[in-house]
């Protein structure tokens, strides 16, 4: 438990007032190579939960390909927790569990392989998953590794056994930065380095230099030293020298040039001696660099944040660090955050991954479905060409969920550009439901290459949804969350006066009612179009979705 130094009244009331400052640039859009359309898939945990072997795996790879699943686009066999062992190898790497994955997890994914499809695994962003198996916190590097070693293309980071990081910063009196390897550093002190927000100079005589800078956490302060100066563009020791204080820990965010880089966990201090020194390596161009400095954690958010960035940086490493190794192109990994919606990862997550949870787990409970698509339908402005919103997996076909009901949540996930990643089992798939899931016009909605996700432009008991598409149509969806059929009729003007349904940048997009005419299709249900709008007839529970040509 952390806890809080004694400050003066007048510094509280300064901490307490003191605005979060802006640490250097925003974090940049996180690519990694991988599709730029929502995954689409399978994935072992709405069905089987801990209940998964290497058989049962296989099985339904094989029925994925049988089906007709891959040809409409499913192509990820994902295995959610319990797939390893409790036990680390003598290496400390991840193991397949013993019994059920006998042959080991690298050969499960080379035979999911062989049938063109790709194979996923999964971990927690806490020191055990929520199966309470060894997970990845403090261990980021060498996870990322093994799951580049076995080929993985994709990666589920749930949040169980999360331990946030402190929002507490120590006292930096110095930088040190040498050439890795050389021995030899150059040292920076506090004295010459520019303060922002609260971060102040303080005088300590037995320090060299005489001072150090405290006022660093929570957001509120930052330190820079903008001469460093670089021989050669390389990899460079950084050592933060420290006054040591307090018995709880502490953390110091680093940025190079504006990059977020690996930051700096200070352990709770004895005072055996005044000073400490803490290390990370950064990449420093030739010439000048600019070192910042400081805690940003000023809340959950922010923890949660820096923690799935940290993992994402390694994926991408470990994967371009087999790849040379080996010989290969790389083979990237497709970055799954789920923290479960409740630190708002929209707002960074397109820093960190692939896709982010914005809800908690789904349920094959027809309202518990309509309240996550409540939530993750107002986000439509944080989704965007391989970053999207993840409602989480798909129920269609398990539990009490009547053909309405299914094709709803279907047509609405495909609407909001949503993973479609199936839950159900694929060796038992019935006809309606298989043909709900494969319904191509709704999945071309869903990976359509412009990537926006449908806007909700009317609410009510039926709501109705629209979202441009690359080819300059627009695709709209009335859902009627009632238990009695609904008709209901939408001017079409509506659609095109809105900026984000109707960009005017829209290549091939329509510029007034005149164009459109009769050019409507029908994908779902009943419905014309007559003078310029669209007539629905919404079944109980149901959707009519049409495109706009």
């Amino acid at each position: 438990m952390q806890k809080r130094n004694k400050m003066c009244p007048f510094c509280y009331i300064r901490q307490l007032f003191a605005p979060k400052i802006e640490r250097a640039e925003k974090p940049a859009v996180y690519e990694n190579g991988v599709r730029t359309t929502p995954l689409m898939g399978w994935s072992s945990w709405n069905t089987f939960r801990n209940n998964i072997d290497h058989d049962l795996i296989m099985d339904t790879a094989r029925a994925m390909k049988e089906s007709g699943l891959y040809d409409a686009g499913y192509c990820y066999v994902n295995l959610d927790d319990n797939w390893h062992s409790n036990m680390r190898d003598e290496n400390g790497e991840w193991q397949g569990e013993l019994v059920r994955f006998p042959d080991g997890i690298p050969a499960l994914i080379a035979e999911i392989n062989s049938l063109g499809l790709k194979a996923g695994l999964y971990s927690s962003n806490g020191t055990l998953t929520c199966e309470d198996l060894p997970a990845s916190l403090g261990r980021e590097r060498d996870d990322a590794r093994t799951l580049a070693k076995w080929g993985a293309e994709y990666f589920k980071y749930d949040f169980c056994h999360n331990i946030p990081v402190p929002s507490y910063a120590p006292l930096v009196y110095a930088i040190e930065v040498s050439p890795l390897g050389s021995g030899k550093a150059a040292e920076y002190q506090v004295s010459n380095a520019v303060l922002k927000g609260l971060a102040r100079r303080m005088k300590c005589a037995p320090l060299p230099g005489g001072q150090y800078v405290s006022g660093l956490d929570a957001g509120k302060g930052s330190i820079r030293f903008e001469n460093v100066v670089a021989d050669a563009e390389g990899e460079y020791v950084l050592t933060v020298c420290i006054k040591k204080y307090g018995r709880y820990e502490k953390y110091l965010g680093v940025t190079v040039n504006g990059e977020e880089c690996e930051g700096i966990m200070f352990p709770p201090q004895k005072h055996f001696n005044l000073t400490a020194r803490f290390q990370t390596v950064v990449h420093l161009k030739a010439g000048r660099n600019v070192i910042e400095l400081g805690n940003p954690v000023a809340n959950a958010i922010d923890s949660a944040a820096i923690q799935y960035r940290r993992m994402s940086r390694f994926l991408k490493d470990a994967v371009r660090e087999v790849a040379a190794e080996r010989g290969t192109e790389p083979k990237p990994i497709l970055f799954s955050i789920c923290e479960w919606g409740f630190r708002k990862p929209w707002l960074w997550g397109a820093s960190a991954g692939n896709m982010w949870r914005t809800t908690p787990d789904i349920r094959p409970w027809w309202y518990w479905i309509k309240i996550i698509y409540s939530r993750n339908v107002k986000l439509w402005k944080y989704a965007s060409p391989g970053h999207f919103n993840d409602p989480d997996m798909l129920e269609v076909g398990n539990g009490k969920l009547t053909y309405n009901q299914n094709m709803s949540h279907f047509a609405l996930w495909c609407m909001m550009s949503a993973p479609l990643v199936l839950g159900n089992d694929l060796r038992k798939i019935t006809k309606p439901v298989l043909d709900i899931v494969t319904n191509r016009d709704l999945i071309a909605i869903d990976q359509d290459p412009l990537g926006k996700q449908a806007k909700r432009i009317r609410r009510g008991l039926v709501d109705v949804l629209a979202r441009p598409l690359a080819d300059g149509g627009i695709a709209v969806c009335f859902f009627n969350k009632t238990k009695l059929a609904q008709k209901r009729r939408l001017d079409v003007r509506k659609l095109y006066r809105d900026d984000y349904v109707s960009p005017a940048s829209a290549e091939g997009s329509a510029t007034s009612i005149g164009v459109i005419g009769d050019a409507m299709s029908i994908i779902v249900g009943d419905a014309a179009l007559e003078k310029g709008k669209i007539v629905a007839r919404i079944p109980a529970d149901g959707v009519v979705v049409v495109k706009l040509k």
